[in-house]
């Protein structure tokens, strides 16, 4: 399973969710999770979304980019 920490009105995570979907050609299940449902991931992630979490590795913020979401699920 893919997690995938986002926000309501945030443009990167629009863009990096487009990306995510694009290149999950094996339909592995995606979690979207918003950071606002609680206090740990809110203060574990404000600064940092999107972030993408499969198999214990994270991409976020501006690292999301086709070369690193195909790195991660090749993983």
């Amino acid at each position: 399973m893919i997690q995938f920490y986002t926000k309501n009105n945030c443009p990167l995570c629009d863009e990096a969710k487009a990306l995510l979907d694009m290149l999950n050609t094996n339909n592995i299940l995606i979690e979207e999770i918003d950071i606002y449902q609680s206090e740990v991931l809110l203060e574990k992630y404000q600064l940092m979304i999107p972030v993408i979490v499969y198999k214990e590795k994270e991409v976020y913020g501006n690292e999301i980019n086709i070369e690193n979401i195909s790195r991660l699920l090749s993983e």
